[in-house]
Formats: C-alpha cells, structure tokens, sequence
C-alpha cells in the first residue's frame, strides 16, 4: 500500500509539473463551466416560465430532468475529453492547442453522447437513492456513487485513445481498475481532499478579512468577496485540469507500465514502474 501512496504522489506531482508547463489546459475546465451555466439557462428559465413542477412531477417533467441531465454530462464529458485529449498530447512530448483538444473529442461525439446517456441514467438512479427518506437507502446510493466514480475514472482517457464504444469504455475502465485501483483511489481523494482542505481555507480567510473589511466599508466588504469567490473558481478549474491530467497519466501507467515522454524528463520513471 505504500508503494500505492509513492506512486499516487508522484503521479500527482508529474500531473501538476505538466500543468505548470502547458496553463492552456485550464481553458477547457473554464469552458466546460461556462458551457453547463449556458446548458442550466437553457433548462431552468422555461421551466419557470411555465412553472412545469408546480403541480408536482410528470412524465413531462420526468423527461426534461432527464434531458437536461443528458445535456449536462455530454458537454461535461466532451470538454473533459477535450482536456484529456490536449493533455494526452503534451504527455508524449506534443505542444497541444485549445483546437487539438477539441478535435480529438470531436472525433469521438458518438462514444460520447453515448456515454452521456448512461452516465445520465446512472445519475439520475443514485441521486434518487440519496434523496430517499430511507437512511440504508441513502447510505447505499453514497457507497454505490463512490464505486461509481472510481470505476468510471478512466473511462475518458479510454474514450480518447481506444476506438471503442461507451459500453466498452465503461467495461475497459472498470477493468483496468482492478490494476490500479490503489492509485484511482488514492489520486481521486487524496486530490480531492487537498483541493478541500485548500478551499476551506479560502472561505475562512475571505470570510475573516470580508467581516474585517465590512467594519470599514460594506462596498470593500464585498470586493473582498467578489475577490476570494474568483480565487474559488481559480482553484476549481486548477483541479479540473489537474484531475483530467492525473487520469491521462494513470491511463497510461495502466495500458503501457512506463512512463510518457514528458515525464521522462521529470525523473519520474519509478512513478510508472510497477512494485
């Protein structure tokens, strides 16, 4: 297990050279969120308009929840694809632009939208399970979310690089899983919970210093916000990118048992060996 820790690391400390060198990648996470804002507008303001929920949950309803889930994962799945695409491409040494990325998901919409409706479908089930007024139920949707997530963790590097479908993405990644499921757990929490710990950090100070500043001026009180909500948004799409760069590499580690071109030249080789 211990081997697992040294080698998540190290994947993770690669990861984030990777992004150091090429900040371009950060585009794609900001894009993605700009998109899903775009894909939420589209559903939320008729669905006000007409207030379709007042009288409880149709068919009709059921089917616009589902499509907008639908929509959501595939521009989601799309610009992570993108992501990992551009990132697939530095790790062999490549110098990727926004278009290469885009290109590479583009070349694989039928897998994706594919996938989109599985994972929408999937989605929809387990936030039905941990709505449920049942405690096991809701506990039983949390455990299958978790296994869920790492099963499918590299079904976008897979999509990317194998010419296959999304039920054999799914299936790849939950196999390759059974080989690196140390790292896949480890890399998701263990970047999930610095990235945490990191934005807790935030909130506190930015709350502290926007109290502070509101003693003074409730007009700086909220600069001060407006400040510390973008260094929020800053460090989400840090971690978006690291995270897709993170599952290329792990991607690689698990399909090629060495190490890519650019992390080669960070001396990392033992993070790719196996122990």
């Amino acid at each position: 297990m211990f081997d697992r820790f040294s080698r998540s690391w190290e994947l993770a400390r690669a990861s984030a050279a990777v992004l150091r060198s090429d900040k371009e990648l950060m585009l794609f996470p900001i894009i993605s969120g700009l998109l899903t804002l775009v894909v939420l507008a589209t559903f939320l303001l008729p669905v006000w308009a007409t207030r379709m929920f007042a009288d409880g949950f149709s068919v009709v309803g059921a089917v616009v929840v589902f499509a907008f889930y639908f929509c959501q994962y595939a521009v989601i799945l799309f610009c992570n694809c993108a992501l990992v695409g551009a990132a697939m491409i530095r790790l062999d040494g490549g110098d990727p632009t926004l278009a290469d990325g885009f290109n590479a998901a583009k070349a694989r919409l039928p897998a994706i939208l594919g996938y989109a409706a599985i994972a929408a479908t999937v989605g929809l089930f387990l936030k039905r399970m941990k709505d449920d007024d049942n405690l096991l139920v809701r506990l039983l949707g949390s455990g299958l979310g978790a296994a869920w997530t790492l099963a499918t963790f590299l079904v976008v590097p897979v999509l990317v690089a194998e010419n296959v479908g999304p039920v054999e993405a799914l299936k790849k990644s939950a196999g390759l899983l059974r080989r690196t499921w140390g790292e896949n757990a480890i890399g998701n929490v263990g970047i999930g919970l610095v990235f945490g710990f990191i934005s807790l950090g935030i909130v506190l100070v930015g709350a502290l210093l926007a109290y502070l500043a509101a003693q003074v001026s409730m007009a700086l009180a909220i600069a001060v916000g407006v400040v510390f909500v973008i260094a929020l948004l800053l460090l989400g799409v840090y971690q978006a990118a690291l995270s897709g760069i993170y599952s290329a590499a792990l991607y690689r580690y698990a399909t090629q048992g060495e190490a890519p071109p650019a992390f080669r030249a960070l001396r990392l080789e033992s993070a790719f060996q196996a122990k």
